[in-house]
């Protein structure tokens, strides 16, 4: 999508930038592993043991594909603190607790960010910029921010809408497809979403993401 104003360099899209949803994608597969491992054998080690193995090979085709060894071995640790809790525990629906919890503070945190005019989606695609706070000084980009913003709540909302009651009722199965479900597909919807809801909440003149307007007078 390109509005007229804006410039050849500023036509990539918010999956451009961001990198898509290739790493929602990868997020999903150890635990679906870890539930064909519970539903198979019933056994709670088992399921721990393969979606650890699972996870294992995730990290490595990521390492091997260029990713970043930190996001590598966070994607790993956060697949073991939801395995260990389900050990503890000794229910397997527990494994999903940790994505429950992630998605509710995420929602909290995107809505506390706009509210005090910092709105995260501007903060992420800032840095990717490396425009420090040159957009938060441009009314409409902030403005336009703001409202894409309210798309990335939307998504966390969801997610703890579906995952909540599934959790309580103890049903790894339907964890584990709402898990893929609202995994990449809904990155990708809300990739798209805030992309157009940003593009249409800036003046037809302005000319984009990468290109802040300040005012006069605003110091830079």
């Amino acid at each position: 999508m390109k509005t007229a104003g804006r410039r050849d360099d500023d036509a990539e899209t918010l999956a451009d930038l961001l990198g898509g949803a290739r790493g929602a994608i990868d997020a999903t597969i150890p635990p679906v592993a870890f539930a064909v491992g519970w539903l198979v054998s019933r056994e709670l080690w088992v399921a721990t043991v393969v979606s650890l193995v699972v996870a294992a090979i995730v990290a490595v085709w990521q390492w091997r594909k260029g990713r970043k060894p930190r996001a590598v071995l966070l994607g790993v640790a956060g697949v073991a603190v939801a395995a260990m809790i389900a050990l503890r525990t000794g229910r397997a629906e527990d494994f999903f607790v940790v994505q429950l919890a992630a998605n509710a503070a995420s929602a909290l945190v995107w809505l506390v960010s706009i509210v005090f005019r910092w709105p995260l989606l501007g903060v992420v695609v800032g840095l990717i910029l490396r425009q420090r706070g040159a957009w938060r000084r441009d009314p409409a980009l902030l403005r336009g921010y703001s409202r894409a913003s309210w798309v990335w709540v939307g998504q966390y909302v969801v997610r703890v809408a579906v995952f909540a009651p599934l959790w309580w009722s103890g049903d790894v199965f339907a964890l584990a497809v709402a898990r893929v479900a609202l995994s990449w597909p809904l990155v990708a919807l809300c990739l798209l979403v805030s992309w157009i809801v940003l593009q249409r909440s800036l003046p037809p003149e302005h000319p984009g993401l990468r290109h802040p307007q300040v005012p006069e007078g605003v110091l830079r």
